[in-house]
């Protein structure tokens, strides 16, 4: 028997590991299975090069919980250790087997790569949840003997020969009062479940009963063990040994509770000047800028590391979905956070490279089925325009507009089918939008019946959007449809003459001013076509601009606190306007403006309340 004290150095080491290494103690068992992993790894490379001659025979993990001797036991049947490896790799805490064993091996063979272990204190995890440890191991070497180290958290420890049959190691843990959680079945599946859902060697935790029934209705039940993990998920695998249901399977495998298909997605290997695989799925974003619940998971060989990957990848790509694993991504001690380095900027250049390829070649690739996906996925090439130049150059090949009649255009597309009637007399190339066809369709009918084309720009982003393409597109402009009458949407030289003298607006001016708050509304007069309506409402398009975007969060909060302003235009070339001149009643005058005033701010959905109950009594009394 011999017994000991944990390097003199680590002292204290057992306070900080349980109060601040790891935020969450669950990461215990991540941290213990992972080593199993990696003793199973090493033997399987040791195989490969005729270091290890023996059978490798089942080499599946076992995870085992005894409520009654509350106890929680890792088990593998890997490498195993000698005594003096024990006294090696676990009395001594800041050495680490794993990155001893790829430094050794790594000129041999590429396997070792898989080995997961670079910081030595993952088994002292353990003593976050136990109030004892004890670690029986057999080494693969031949003629070695068992050993069995046994430590209360204390820095001593024991360690002497013992009996073990099979080659690997068993960790029993005998769980402290204050974690008895973790000798609850579902809060160990759940974290396994978790953690090691994808790691490269079985897991098995429990066992599966199944009963078959006979044609003679004789019953057979058949006991088998319960795997929780896939140990070949789809992004350690060859694209070309996948097929489409593969990567569906997979999505669903990564998240259970979604039931809709992925649109596409995109299979990530590189090798150099980094490590990096993953498999990222493109979903159906709609218009909304919905919280990511299902969000993209960073794995380090195959462990699950966080899906919080902001470090990783650029913003908008946290709308995407799926996987990304690298060896090569700098982890804190406890695997817990990102640390920002070079690799880390250079892997999410590369991630938002390959998203922009992809969707080029999409596009390239099948335009009308690009075209068909491109409302699930425009909030996200819109966002990626936005937030990053580089994707903005790749993307300004294949992002589309898309107008009322549902017809699609790349930029280049859309300048040429707009030049001819759309550039005002500055010759500025104006692109008419709407954000909601419906409430706008009389401004929308009105342009398009002048020629012009209107497209649809209804998402939350497009506030901001407009306003980015007005700084690439050159000599351009955007209007909403319903900012100005018709005949200003696009400014020409030909205007049309009035049929209203100066001395008569003024007079209807004041007329009309009676009947709305001044602090809502501008009246103006423009010489529009007959066939125009009487009076219209919009609003200044900067103006109301600035206000969307102090609603969405960006631009000046200055403009948000002002008050609603509309101008309300009257057509001096209408009949009704020269009619509610010509009225001497002076009643019947003060009703037709009402009428033609309320009916302007109905267009608009302006008319509510009061306003709307008084409108529909005076159209009653009118029509009878």
């Amino acid at each position: 028997m011999a017994s000991g004290k944990i390097n003199v150095q680590t002292e204290n080491i057992f306070p900080i590991i349980k109060k601040f290494l790891y935020s969450d103690h669950e990461i215990f068992l991540r941290e213990l299975v992972s080593n199993a992993v990696d003793a199973t790894q090493k033997l399987k490379v040791l195989a490969s090069l005729g270091e290890f001659k023996g059978e490798l025979g089942d080499v599946k993990l076992e995870v085992k919980l005894d409520k009654d001797k509350k106890t929680l036991t890792i088990s593998d049947r890997g490498i195993g250790m000698t005594g003096e490896e024990v006294e090696k790799y676990i009395t001594q805490v800041a050495f680490s087997g794993a990155e001893e064993f790829v430094k050794k091996y790594k000129d041999k063979t590429d396997a070792v790569n898989n080995i997961i272990g670079h910081f030595g204190l993952g088994f002292f995890s353990a003593f976050m949840v136990s109030a004892k440890v004890e670690v029986n191991s057999l080494s693969y070497k031949e003629g070695s003997k068992a050993v069995h180290w046994e430590c209360d958290g204390s820095p001593e420890y024991t360690l002497v020969e013992a009996e073990k049959a099979q080659r690997g190691t068993d960790i029993v843990l005998h769980i402290a009062d204050d974690s008895l959680e973790f000798l609850e079945e579902a809060r160990i599946s759940h974290i396994l479940t978790k953690y090691c859902k994808f790691l490269p060697v079985e897991i098995k935790f429990g066992e599966t009963t199944h009963t078959d029934k006979d044609e003679a209705g004789k019953e057979t039940t058949t006991v088998s063990d319960k795997i929780i993990n896939n140990p070949h998920p789809a992004w350690t695998r060859k694209p070309a040994d996948l097929k489409d249901e593969d990567y569906k399977t997979f999505y669903h495998e990564l998240y259970p509770s979604t039931f809709e298909e992925p649109l596409f997605w995109i299979h990530l290997n590189v090798d150099y000047p980094f490590n990096l695989t993953g498999v990222l799925f493109f979903p159906r974003l709609k218009k909304n800028f919905e919280v990511q619940k299902d969000r993209i998971q960073l794995y380090c060989n195959q462990v699950f590391v966080t899906d919080a990957v902001g470090e990783i990848v650029p913003d908008f790509l946290a709308l995407l979905q799926g996987v990304i694993d690298s060896p090569d991504i700098p982890l804190n001690v406890s695997r817990s956070y990102l640390q920002s380095d070079s690799n880390v900027k250079k892997i999410s250049a590369h991630i938002t490279k390959k998203v922009a390829d992809k969707l080029e070649e999409l596009f390239k690739k099948d335009r009308a089925d690009f075209e068909q996906k491109w409302e699930d996925i425009r909030v996200f090439v819109q966002y990626g325009m936005l937030s990053e130049e580089k994707f903005f150059e790749k993307a300004k090949n294949f992002a589309l507009f898309k107008n009322t009649e549902g017809k699609c255009f790349t930029f280049e597309e859309y300048e040429n089918h707009i030049k001819p009637l759309q550039t005002d007399k500055d010759k500025k190339l104006v692109y008419l939008y709407t954000n909601h066809a419906t409430e706008q369709h009389s401004f929308v009918e009105a342009a398009k019946a002048r020629g012009y084309d209107v497209l649809v720009m209804d998402s939350p982003i497009d506030v901001h959007y407009v306003n980015f393409l007005e700084s690439k597109l050159p000599e351009s402009t955007f209007v909403r449809v319903d900012s100005d009458t018709v005949e200003r949407l696009i400014k020409k030289d030909d205007a049309l003459p009035s049929k209203l003298s100066e001395e008569q607006q003024k007079s209807l001016q004041a007329l009309i001013e009676e009947q709305l708050p001044k602090e809502k509304f501008k009246v103006e007069f423009e010489s529009l076509s007959e066939t125009d309506q009487p009076m219209v409402v919009t609003r200044p398009e900067f103006m109301r601009r600035m206000k969307d975007m102090s609603a969405m969060g960006g631009g000046n909060n200055f403009y948000g606190t002002l008050p609603d302003m509309h101008n309300l235009v009257v057509n001096t070339n209408h009949p009704l306007i020269a009619r509610i001149l010509a009225q001497t009643d002076a009643a019947k005058q003060k009703q037709l403006i009402r009428q033609a005033t309320d009916l302007a701010m109905l267009s608009q959905g302006l008319l509510k309340g009061e306003g709307l109950s008084s409108f529909i009594k005076r159209s009653v009394e009118l029509i009878g």
